[in-house]
């Protein structure tokens, strides 16, 4: 498990927002409501919530400097 800073990718957030099964299940209304992430994969929920809790992402640190 990784602690410290996140590597920004530009290539990975462009491909997040614009692949055809974001597309798809966002056109069809079959999104969960949010906070719901645990019901739909639990192993993937948690193991976010821990990446998420021991590192940061540079560009909201940046943000909260120049707010």
């Amino acid at each position: 498990m990784k602690i410290g800073m996140r590597k920004p990718s530009l290539k990975k957030r462009v491909a997040a927002r614009t692949s055809i099964k974001r597309q798809l299940v966002h056109r069809a209304g079959l999104k969960m409501p949010r906070g719901y992430g645990w019901l739909r994969n639990p192993k993937k929920y948690t193991y976010n919530k821990v990446y998420h809790r021991t590192t940061f992402d540079i560009f909201k640190l940046l943000k909260k400097l120049f707010k």
